[in-house]
């Protein structure tokens, strides 16, 4: 949950202004001044609406303000600009619902309500050009984060890159271990068969002088290799 005030909602509540000096300035039996009338009723209920949530979200963030990164004294200002806001969506509200009842009164009364909103549209004005500075440094900041962000992914994808061609390196190592493997076993398989096959030739007593030839064979091997 973000809290922020929305310059849409502070611009709503310009535009009600605006078409609140319009209606004042209408003659009460034109069909402007009733297509007014149900504009500005239907923009205070709508603007009511977004008040109670946005009064709804600063009491929710003022339960942990360091959550949102706000202080008292952000939180104080924003209650005092939805407050301010409440008053004139009432005073514009009461005064078109007299005018509907009875157009002279209001029209006297409107007076007083005009100097009144005018020093809250400048509030408005002044919170608004606030409010913008503040979104733009957010901006900012965002997009700071944004390019890091990005530095990190680069270096990321690099590293990723890196151990993709280890891996192809090692699997082409293993790739012709096996095949070397392969070739080997099929060497010692022929050997295998070559050496049954004089074993089977010679009988039992050319296999008897082979065995003792062989074990010759591995005495001068055992000498020459250890005892010189």
């Amino acid at each position: 949950m973000v809290l922020r005030i929305n310059i849409i909602f502070i611009l709503q509540i310009g535009k009600l202004q605006t078409t609140f000096h319009r209606w004042e300035q209408v003659s009460s039996n034109t069909g402007e001044y009733v297509h007014l009338t149900k504009e500005l009723l239907t923009s205070c209920e709508s603007i009511e609406w977004q008040v109670d949530e946005l009064e709804k979200t600063i009491s929710v963030a003022s339960r942990d303000p360091a959550y949102y990164g706000l202080d008292e004294v952000e939180l104080s200002r924003r209650r005092n600009w939805t407050g301010s806001a409440r008053n004139q969506i009432g005073t514009v509200k009461r005064a078109v619902e007299k005018g509907k009842s009875n157009p002279a009164m209001a029209r006297h009364q409107d007076n007083g309500t005009s100097r009144t909103n005018y020093c809250s549209s400048q509030d408005n004005d002044d919170y608004i050009a606030s409010e913008s500075d503040r979104q733009l440094l957010l901006m900012r900041q965002q997009d700071d984060e944004l390019d890091e962000l990005s530095a990190s992914v680069q270096r990321i994808g690099g590293v990723g890159l890196t151990i993709h061609e280890e891996l192809s390196g090692q699997e082409r190592i293993l790739n012709n271990l096996s095949l070397e493997m392969e070739t080997t076993s099929n060497r010692l398989d022929f050997v295998q068969k070559r050496v049954a096959m004089v074993m089977k030739k010679a009988g039992i007593k050319g296999q008897i002088m082979l065995i003792l030839f062989l074990v010759v064979l591995f005495i001068i091997l055992f000498v020459l290799v250890f005892l010189t």
